[in-house]
């Protein structure tokens, strides 16, 4: 059943948020209700008025069938649409193989030749999401990184169940690799990230490629099917992402018998040693934390460089919503510097 907000069009819906969103701090609170505390941590203002007024859709990640998610999330993502000042050119980018997977190469005005490059997987469970739902995220990673990106479109589920979108990501990335002159960067300063699947995508071109990255950048990954921990639990609804959704992602992606498989399940796999140097940032309000978090000690114990960071005050998917300020612009800034941080240590040792 249609909803009455659908008949309104994306970009007044928009107005209205930023509008919202610039409103004093006491009026915010106002609409957005009592603080909301759970395990320890105050969630932000920011991430409950949104939460709040999302609502007022009365939409989820998961739906009826994987088209009218796919048409949802697309029209959420117009609704926060924000770009950086420095113009940023894009080309589109067919990357050849058994089957062509498209990509879109992002550079930044000014940018020069052999400069680093990230691999980029977006989020989605695996179902939903394509290049333009996460263009806004691309564009701020690559000027406020200095760097290229390669936004990956790998196939989805449930047209291509697992191991599809793996398949398509380790491909992908070794491509960027081999033809590094071509997309104008330093084939020695490739790195690959990704938020949620596009994170879970990024750790199994970590294990899997024949190169391995100079860099991971996994914003909020999703990484163990096999065992359900206490943050699903915690955060099971009210959160964005709900245990709902999460079980009709993997319903539809991974079946069963297939989600102790390392390149489903990364956390599983036995040798996590040659995993490159890695930022993680989990949410503190987000189903998907503790198997995060659990991956960062992981590479920790495997002698991987890891910097693991829990913004505790927000929720899964605040990269998509940096558009609205405030929390969320915060917490991608930061993963930007350390993805910029990274490459430039890698290409200095």
């Amino acid at each position: 059943m249609s909803q009455p907000f659908e008949k309104i069009p994306p970009s007044l819906v928009g107005a209205v948020l930023r509008g919202v969103f610039a409103l004093p701090a006491p009026v915010k609170r106002l609409i957005a209700g009592a603080p909301v505390v759970r395990d320890g941590q105050r969630l932000a203002l920011d991430a409950q008025l949104l939460l709040k007024l999302s609502r007022l859709e009365q939409r989820s990640l998961s739906a009826s069938t994987p088209e009218k998610a796919r048409q949802a999330i697309t029209r959420a993502q117009q609704m926060i649409t924000r770009v950086p000042a420095r113009p940023v050119l894009t080309r589109p980018v067919a990357i050849p193989g058994e089957h062509t997977i498209p990509a879109r190469l992002y550079t930044p005005k000014g940018l020069a030749e052999g400069s680093p490059l990230l691999v980029f997987y977006h989020g989605g469970g695996w179902v939903i999401g394509d290049l333009d739902t996460h263009d806004v995220v691309c564009r701020y990673l690559a000027v406020n990184a200095e760097t290229r990106v390669l936004s990956v479109d790998y196939r989805l589920a449930p047209e291509c169940p697992f191991p599809g979108a793996a398949d398509d990501a380790v491909t992908a990335f070794e491509w960027a690799v081999e033809n590094a002159g071509s997309l104008g960067a330093d084939p020695a300063a490739i790195a690959v990230g990704g938020d949620s699947a596009g994170g879970n995508l990024s750790a199994v071109v970590g294990l899997r490629a024949a190169v391995r990255p100079a860099f991971a950048l996994l914003l909020y990954p999703g990484v163990d099917f096999s065992t359900r921990r206490r943050s699903r639990d915690l955060f099971a609804d009210g959160f964005y992402l709900t245990d709902a959704d999460m079980t009709w992602f993997s319903d539809h992606y991974c079946p069963p018998e297939h989600r102790k498989d390392p390149s489903a399940s990364p956390l599983l796999a036995d040798d996590l040693s040659g995993f490159p140097p890695t930022y993680l940032v989990t949410a503190g309000f987000d189903p998907l934390r503790d198997e995060g978090e659990a991956f960062a000690e992981r590479l920790r114990e495997a002698g991987v460089p890891v910097a693991s960071r829990r913004q505790e005050d927000l929720i899964h998917g605040f990269a998509n919503m940096y558009g609205l300020g405030g929390r969320f612009l915060e917490a991608l800034a930061e993963a930007a510097g350390a993805l910029r941080t990274g490459l430039a240590l890698h290409r200095g040792s």
